[in-house]
C-alpha cells in the first residue's frame, strides 16, 4: 500500500462536534426545483440496475455511469452501492481514473432523496448520513483520478459529486448546477461549503450559498464551478481526452500534490463526524421541516394542469 493511500485511509476514521442545518418556512416551495427534474425525467429511465461500468484498463481508466432513474437521486441504497464501486476502484492496480457521468438524458444527479429526511428513523438517518459523508470522502480523498462528465442538471447533492471530483467538462444547454440549499431554506453543511470555496474561491462561494444559486453551463465556466464545455454528443470523448492528461503525470508525484491540496479539508469532517450526523438527524426530525416535506409529497400527487 502505497504512502499516499496510507495516509488518505487514516484521514477516513474520526469524531468531533460541528452544527449542521437552520431551515426556514420556504422549504417546500424550493424543492420544486427537483420536483420538476423528476417530472421532465422519463419513467422509461427507471431501473434496477443503477450503475454501469466500462473499463478501459488497457489505457488505465473506467466510465461509472448513475443509472437510478428517474434523476439519480441520492438514497442509503443508491449511496452504500455508489461506496463499494468506488472502493473497488480504489483498490484496482489497472485502474488510475475514473469518469464519472449519467447515463440518464438531461440529469447528473438531481441530489439527496427527499424520503430521506420525512418520517425517517433515527438509525436510518444516521445510515444514511453517513453513506453520504462516506461518497464525499471516497471521492474527494481518492487517489485516482476523477472527472465529472456532466450530461445534465446537478443541483444540492449532485453539484456536490461533481466539485469532489478533480476536473469537471459540463454539456452545453439549459442545464443547472450549484449548491442551492438555502432556497430550500436549510444551511449547507460545512463540508459542502469547504469544497464549494476550494473550487470557486471564497468569496463568490459566499455569494452563492446565501443566494442559493443555480448556475446556468456558462455561468459555471466563468466562476470556475467547472473547467470545460462541450456539446452534449463530444462529452465523453472531451473527458477521455482529459484523463490521458491527467493519466500521463508521474502517479506517485500527482498523489501528493493531491493529499497536500486535501487533507485540511478532508481531515474538518473526519474529526467530526458524529457531531455532523447528529446535527442531521436533529435537523429531519424538527415539526416544521416534516410538515414542509409532506406538503411537498403531497404536491406530487396532484394531477399537472394541462396547458390551453
Amino acid at each position: 500500500m502505497s504512502i499516499i493511500k496510507s495516509a488518505f485511509r487514516v484521514l477516513r476514521f474520526g469524531s468531533a462536534k460541528n452544527q449542521l442545518f437552520s431551515l426556514e418556512s420556504k422549504t417546500c416551495r424550493a424543492f420544486s426545483v427537483c420536483n420538476k427534474l423528476r417530472q421532465d425525467a422519463s419513467d422509461a429511465n427507471a431501473s434496477k440496475i443503477n450503475f454501469y461500468v466500462d473499463e478501459n484498463k488497457e489505457k488505465g481508466y473506467a466510465i461509472l455511469k448513475l443509472n437510478k432513474g428517474p434523476v439519480n437521486s441520492l438514497n442509503l441504497e443508491f449511496l452504500t452501492e455508489l461506496n463499494i464501486q468506488l472502493e473497488k476502484f480504489e483498490e484496482s492496480k489497472e485502474i488510475k481514473g475514473v469518469i464519472l457521468t449519467s447515463s440518464i438524458p438531461n440529469i447528473f444527479s438531481a441530489g439527496l432523496d427527499i424520503m430521506e429526511m420525512y418520517q425517517i428513523k433515527q438509525d436510518r438517518g444516521s445510515q444514511f448520513w453517513t453513506a453520504l459523508q462516506e461518497t464525499w470522502i471516497k471521492l474527494y480523498g481518492s487517489n485516482k483520478i476523477y472527472i465529472a462528465a456532466i450530461n445534465g442538471h446537478s443541483p444540492a447533492g449532485g453539484c456536490l459529486l461533481s466539485i469532489s471530483c478533480d476536473y469537471r467538462i459540463m454539456s452545453k444547454g439549459p442545464y443547472k448546477i450549484g449548491l442551492n440549499e438555502t432556497l430550500l431554506g436549510i444551511k449547507a453543511p460545512f463540508w459542502f461549503r469547504d469544497t464549494m470555496i476550494n473550487t470557486i474561491g471564497y468569496r463568490e462561494t459566499e455569494k452563492a450559498l446565501q443566494l442559493g444559486k443555480l448556475y446556468s453551463s456558462e455561468e459555471a465556466l466563468a466562476v470556475n464551478l467547472v473547467d470545460e464545455l462541450a456539446d452534449s454528443k463530444d462529452l465523453i470523448t472531451k473527458a477521455e481526452e482529459q484523463m490521458s492528461k491527467w493519466c500521463a503525470i508521474p502517479t506517485v508525484a500527482r498523489e501528493l500534490t493531491k493529499s497536500s491540496m486535501r487533507r485540511d479539508t478532508l481531515s474538518k469532517l473526519i474529526a467530526q463526524r458524529e457531531a455532523d450526523t447528529q446535527s442531521f438527524i436533529e435537523f429531519t426530525q424538527r415539526d416544521s421541516i416534516q410538515k414542509s416535506l409532506r406538503m411537498y409529497l403531497e404536491s406530487l400527487k396532484k394531477p399537472k394542469k394541462s396547458s390551453a
